[in-house]
């Protein structure tokens, strides 16, 4: 029986007996290691299935699911894989358990305990559920057992935020006030909040639109929310914004079953109805209603321009000038070594993402190839390949600011940012803003250019703040 791998830190097996989650074939699995292990999915749709409800998970499995991270936590290595399938002992064995286990400390630090088994049903398959605490940061064990009891799935995965508690109105002492919306959807309502500055209005708004997979409304990373730094930073200098759960999160578990599904599905539709929405609120001024984009929004964020001709800016904070693939590639070179990937790991990277891209330019966009790549479907792929963002915002007139983190080590100051300023640097009504020592989340650079940094609390630079608001204003 083949075998498909792929986890946080390449600690993980499934068989293809009973795979809970879309995972990709074993060529892919540095790109994917080095994508978790950096926080650089800007199109993973795997953290989207933590849609889950309590189901009978047999005894058995959650036992072996215990005396698994129990061996691991006392270094056991020989044993932790006892009860492993044929299949998954193949692919770890002692000698791979110990070196990924020592490498996530590494990235996460010191492992500290892991919780309770939890029965779960990850998009209808049962699962058992092990919150695993590092010193840096939470990650959940997965498991899946045969109907022998056997581990046929062992994987690591970042950790979801802790869910959003009910949101009422609430007034800052400062005058500010956050107002629960609801962003319709064709799926359902998508949760957010419209944050007003204090004072009558009418106000210039922002409609901040999050990266990839799925973000909450506050793009929340480990104890980091940009997004709420941002709409309060705004707020407290005049500005108003509109920021939502995204589609992927609150609706993951129907979007992961979707082989149709595409990159404006993700990102653009929901945009686009947000920023229509805050302009018809009474306390914004409709003529002055921008769209700020990050990660994956920024690179969206022309075409929710051109869809909305009637938006007064964009606002563009680390956006690839190249496309997702070419992206990748650049991260499995630059990046593999710094997660602890082989050269051979590095070389099966590129390869998978070069046969990608050949399958890709001779697919027919109307009857996508079967299966996924990078856990999305290849109808998200060909919806990305029909898509030039260059192109398209060299055809659109109206205003944008492009803001680059010079320390950022997923969207890159040379090859993105520099493109961006050779191709539209000679407009007047396009800026350009370069911020040494910040990060992909405009906050202060860490040490590790990994994940790791990102578990250590910061906030959004205020300089870069004070620059939207600034040109917002001058808009």
């Amino acid at each position: 029986m083949a075998t498909r791998w792929s986890s946080t830190s390449d600690l993980s097996a499934t068989t293809e007996r009973s795979p809970p989650v879309p995972v990709p074939t074993s060529t892919f699995e540095v790109i994917d290691m080095i994508r978790r292990a950096l926080c650089v999915a800007l199109f993973t749709l795997v953290p989207a299935l933590y849609a889950v409800h309590a189901t009978e998970a047999p005894p058995v499995c959650q036992a072996h699911s215990t005396a698994l991270l129990d061996a691991l936590a006392r270094q056991d290595y020989a044993h932790a894989g006892t009860d492993f399938d044929a299949a998954v002992a193949q692919a770890l064995g002692a000698d791979r358990l110990q070196a990924v286990w020592e490498q996530l400390q590494g990235q996460f630090g010191r492992y500290r305990a892991h919780g309770a088994p939890e029965a779960r049903t990850l998009v209808g398959h049962p699962m058992v559920v092990t919150r695993v605490t590092f010193a840096n940061g939470d990650l959940d064990a997965l498991v899946a057992c045969d109907a022998g009891g056997r581990i046929n799935t062992f994987r690591l995965v970042p950790a979801p935020p802790a869910p959003t508690a009910h949101r009422s109105e609430h007034v800052e002492p400062n005058g500010v006030r956050q107002e629960p919306v609801a962003v319709k959807s064709p799926l359902g309502p998508l949760p957010g909040v419209l944050t007003l500055p204090a004072g009558k209005g009418p106000f210039p708004a922002v409609v901040l639109v999050a990266g990839s997979g799925p973000q909450d409304m506050d793009e929340s990373i480990g104890p980091n929310k940009p997004f709420r730094d941002i709409a309060m930073g705004l707020a407290a200098q005049g500005v108003a914004s509109l920021r939502y759960d995204k589609r992927t999160d609150v609706y993951g578990a129907r979007i992961a079953a979707d082989d149709r599904f595409t990159v404006d599905q993700e990102v653009t539709d929901d945009a686009v109805f947000a920023a229509r929405m805050a302009a018809s609120e009474p306390t914004i001024d409709p003529r002055r209603v921008f769209v700020l984009g990050h990660s994956l929004g920024a690179m969206m964020a022309p075409r929710i321009g051109g869809r909305d001709p009637a938006l007064a800016g964009l606002i563009m904070l680390a956006a690839p000038a190249r496309s997702l693939l070419a992206v990748s590639a650049q991260q499995v070179h630059e990046q593999g070594k710094r997660v602890g990937a082989t050269e051979q790991q590095i070389a099966a990277g590129e390869q998978a993402i070069a046969t990608e891209r050949k399958l890709l330019a001779h697919a027919d966009p109307k009857h996508p190839p079967a299966g996924a790549f990078g856990h999305a479907p290849q109808s998200y792929w060909l919806s990305l390949q029909e898509y030039d963002q260059v192109k398209v915002a060299e055809g659109l007139s109206m205003p944008m600011l492009f803001m680059q983190g010079g320390s950022d080590f997923q969207v890159s100051p040379s090859a993105d940012f520099d493109r961006w300023k050779k191709l539209m640097g000679g407009r007047s009504n396009v800026a350009f803003s370069l911020y040494p020592g910040l990060s992909h989340l405009f906050m202060p650079a860490g040490k590790t250019m990994t994940i790791a940094d990102y578990q250590a609390p910061e906030h959004v630079d205020a300089k870069v703040i004070r620059d939207i608001a600034a040109w917002v204003k001058a808009h």
